[in-house]
Formats: structure tokens, sequence, C-alpha cells
């Protein structure tokens, strides 16, 4: 079957009968979801049968943002409070293997949670290197402020998801850190070298080049590009991000309902492809946003549907693993910070 190049976000709990004829016309290659999709195991576990039903197809990507901390759309009762990424980096010094062996332990609980949901695809790790006076919507929810670290660790919380049978998102190429605000507000700008950026904002990026999905950041780096932000960038998607830092997976947009872009969704979806983006990702639920979207995207063919294919590929059966002993090193790892969620910065409910 083929898929149209974009990934798209629904209502509420349940499929409305528009969004299921919707997506039975345009066939989107993935879902996301977020909190206000999700109740229950088994309402969620609903939600995506029906989404495949209406696609007519299982080889969908259903996404979530499940980082940990601030941002996790599954929360208590029905599902663990995990720890923010700083924790990890915390720890990686004073014991960097112990944190790796942490890092990962807590990407492999999450990804048990999502297999038993349906979902495939974890919106994480982020590997953004934040910098001191950076707005705060990174914050805790980066490693380190040292790109050595946020590489080490990025590559644990790939490989622990990748080990329970759900496909890792490295976020946000090329790097979210040094902005000084934030994207879903408006467009920030990076003021950066090319040797500041290459030494530190791209390193993590160069070294999970490997990772099956990726996805962008709404920023301007004049250096690179002045005109356009790296999504809506074939300089940089090209140049950068493809040939100097080596990327080979599927790269999606960040959601482009953020206000750091301009212009009709049909004309921000040409865009992000356009720019060198596979896929364009669309987060509000709002129908008639999801229409225009829908009726922009291009079919998903050629290199970003090898891509795509690839990234299926990488999925397998969860390999075993010992819960107790997983949950027991990310409680020593966190301590009383496991519970310590406060509010999501990442807007969509």
């Amino acid at each position: 079957m083929t898929f149209k190049a974009f990934i798209s976000g629904c209502a509420s709990t349940a499929l409305t009968p528009a969004e299921t004829e919707l997506f039975g016309r345009e066939r989107p290659c993935g879902l996301i979801l977020f909190a206000r999709n999700v109740q229950s195991p088994g309402q969620v576990q609903a939600l995506v049968a029906d989404f495949k039903a209406a696609v007519g197809s299982d080889e969908v990507l259903i996404l979530i943002d499940q980082e940990g901390g601030r941002v996790q759309r599954l929360r208590p009762p029905h599902w663990r409070a995990m720890p923010p990424a700083r924790v990890f980096g915390d720890l990686y010094a004073s014991d960097p293997e112990a944190a790796k062996r942490a890092a990962f332990a807590g990407a492999r609980l999450i990804a048990a949670e999502l297999t038993d949901l349906g979902i495939n695809v974890n919106c994480t790790p982020c590997i953004d290197v934040p910098q001191d006076g950076a707005h705060d919507i990174i914050g805790d929810r980066a490693f380190s402020t040292d790109p050595e670290v946020v590489s080490a660790l990025g590559r644990a919380v790939m490989d622990g998801t990748l080990a329970g049978g759900v496909l890792p998102v490295i976020k946000h190429v090329p790097g979210h850190g040094r902005a000084l605000a934030d994207s879903h507000k408006s467009l920030p700008r990076i003021d950066a070298s090319k040797e500041e950026l290459e030494q530190v904002d791209f390193k993590p990026f160069r070294a999970l080049h490997d990772a099956p999905l990726a996805m962008t950041a709404h920023v301007l780096l004049p250096v690179c590009d002045e005109c356009h932000p790296a999504t809506l960038s074939p300089a940089i998607m090209g140049k950068v991000i493809r040939d100097q830092m080596g990327l080979t997976g599927l790269i999606m947009s960040d959601d482009i309902g953020m206000e750091a872009l301009e212009g009709s969704y049909a004309d921000r979806t040409r865009a992000v492809i356009a720019g060198g983006c596979d896929v364009v990702l669309h987060c509000s639920g709002k129908f008639a946003e999801m229409t225009d979207v829908a009726g922009a995207a291009p079919l998903l063919e050629g290199k970003p549907a090898e891509r795509f294919e690839a990234a299926r590929a990488a999925l397998h059966d969860p390999e075993p693993f010992d819960e107790a002993e997983a949950l027991a090193l990310v409680t020593e790892a966190a301590g009383t910070r496991v519970a310590s969620l406060g509010p999501d910065p990442t807007v969509q409910a």
C-alpha cells in the first residue's frame, strides 16, 4: 500500500466518522497521540486499531512523546511517571557506566508500556545541547550541556528503545539547545558560528546518525541559511543534516502547527517537503487543518519511501529483560524525582 507523506493527530479518544473517512481516503503514514487521546490502556489499544483499520494497513507508525519528566503523554495511574533526561546526565558526572545502564533501562521500561498499547514510535531521545541563557523549553529534557554526555546517553536511550521493539526519534535536528525562544510561539534565531555549531550542537546528531527516525527543529541558523528555518531549508536539510551529519533515516518535521512557521497549512506542508523533509508532522487534531495537510502532502515514494521501509524494518519483537532490575536502576538514578512531573512545556494536550 502507498501512504502519503504526513503523520496526523486526531481530536479525541476515539476517531470521529469524519476522521475515519479522511484517513481512509488520504492514507497518512502515521498517527501521533497526545494526552487528549489517552484515557486508559484498552481505549488506546482500540484507537490504534481503529486508525489502522481506517488506513487499511498495519504497516503504519504510531507515535507518542514519552520522554519522561515534563514531557510524557501517558501518566499515572495507568502508566509510570519517569524521570527527565537530566537525571541521567547528573549521574553520568560521577558514574558514566551506571548512567548509561539506567538510561537504557528507563527507555526499555517505557518501550514495554508502549508496545502493550500498539505504539511503535517514541519521540525520544531529545539530544539538544542547551546553553546558558537559552529558553527553558528544552531545559531538563536534555541530558547535559556537554555534547559528549548527550551523545553517550542518547545512544543508550536509542538502544533501549529499539530493544523494546519501538523506534526512537532523535530530535531536534540540527539542534534547539541555543534557542532563545520557544518555537511553539515564535521562530528562534540562533546566531552561532559554524565552529560552535559543529563542536557542540551538531555533535550528538553526528554520533547518532544511524537513527531510524529524526525530527527537525524550527530554528533559523543564519550561518547556514539566512532565510529559511531548518525545517524548510534545502541547504540545511541537504548539506548539513544529510551530508555533514550523515543522517540516513527518515526525517520528519516538528509539528507544522507551531507559530515558528508561517502560511496556510497547505503551504507549510509543501514547503516542508520542498525543504527536504521526508514526512510532514501535524499534531493539533483540528479537522480543517488535517484536511489541508492531507490534500497538500505528496505520496510517500522514492527515497522517502525507502527510508520509511528501512525504519519499519528496524522494528522487531521486544528483547527479554528483567523489569524489576530495570526499575531499580532507574529509581536509584532518579530518587524522589521519579514523581516530579510539572507542566508539559510542549503545548499539545
